[in-house]
């Protein structure tokens, strides 16, 4: 553990407490500095952060204090970079995690914050972060951009709260509803798949879903058969989509994306929008499909239906042990 300097401590705490604009914020209410935050002001932004990182009128919610964090730095805030270094340096509600730390602080400090300068000087800044903690915050465009109206502000903020638990990124899932159903919550397609993620009914029973169009469940469930197919194809993200859009069992079959057109164009459309091709995953989720393995040339439906009902599924509609949704 590095050992920082009391004075590099007293400058970093001195900082925190004298952000940029705070005085323009004072006076004003916590419902205000909100909506100013929601509008994409970063003062406003690293307000609520440290609102709810102190608990300033408002119970401590580290959670919420790194999204608000995360927000100000992905618009090239400085103090939200920092902060957000300050939060992982001494484990503020977080692990501690002094690559992560450094990562933000040399962002900081790349736009000049000499306190950012300084304390990189007591940091090992050499190591990469093993992990994007602000992975789960919807980038700016969502909200600023493609998703204003208040009830896809909402499904934002859903999808941000429910990513940690699924170890998703917002931004995929964000894209697979923009591609599925518009941000519609009502949505139903001519081949009875519903809501916000487009699911089928029987997926729906898969991952415990009892109600289509409620938001929160399907939301959930549509996630949990992401995280499925990720873990199935081993973080391959073409593989995966195409899977959600076609079926696990079409991608086998054809060992890759089907020849659909639709498949095709929908695999298409998210990896430009997300701008990834692959996606974390655990191996812990499930056992990946037998596909991803070069040396087994073809593979049967029989072998897929059996490596589902490894972890409790039966597609064909029989005994199901226990819910996707509690296993993985």
């Amino acid at each position: 553990m590095t050992r920082l300097s009391g004075f590099i401590l007293q400058v970093l705490v001195w900082s925190v407490l004298s952000a940029p604009g705070y005085a323009d914020l004072a006076g004003l209410k916590v419902d205000e500095i909100r909506q100013l935050a929601k509008q994409g002001e970063t003062t406003a932004q690293v307000e609520m952060g440290l609102i709810f990182q102190y608990g300033q009128g408002m119970p401590e919610d580290p959670e919420k204090a790194l999204i608000w964090f995360c927000r100000a730095a992905y618009q090239g805030s400085a103090f939200g970079q920092k902060n957000l270094g300050w939060m992982f340096l001494i484990g503020k509600g977080v692990a501690r995690d002094e690559a992560v730390a450094a990562h933000w602080f040399k962002q900081a400090a790349a736009l000049g914050d000499v306190y950012s300068q300084r304390l990189l000087q007591q940091l090992d800044s050499g190591a990469a972060p093993s992990r994007d903690v602000c992975a789960h915050v919807a980038r700016p465009q969502w909200l600023d951009r493609r998703c204003r109206r208040s009830h896809c502000g909402r499904i934002v903020e859903t999808v941000e709260r429910f990513a940690p638990q699924f170890g998703l990124d917002s931004n995929l899932v964000l894209s697979v509803i923009a591609a599925e159903s518009s941000f519609k919550t009502r949505a139903c397609s001519g081949k009875n798949a519903c809501g916000l993620m487009q699911l089928m009914p029987l997926t729906a029973k898969r991952f415990g879903v009892t109600d289509l169009k409620d938001l929160e469940q399907n939301i959930r469930g549509g996630m949990s058969y992401l995280r499925w197919l990720l873990a199935y194809f081993k973080g391959d993200l073409r593989f995966a989509l195409a899977g959600y859009n076609a079926g696990e069992g079409s991608v086998v079959k054809y060992r890759g994306v089907p020849p659909y057109p639709e498949t095709e164009k929908y695999v298409k459309r998210i990896i430009k929008d997300y701008g990834k091709s692959r996606h974390e995953y655990r191996k812990n989720w499930i056992r990946p499909s037998r596909i991803m393995t070069a040396s087994v040339p073809r593979v049967s439906k029989s072998q897929v239906e059996a490596d589902i009902l490894e972890i409790g599924l039966n597609l064909k509609g029989g005994r199901n042990t226990q819910s996707i949704a509690d296993r993985l």
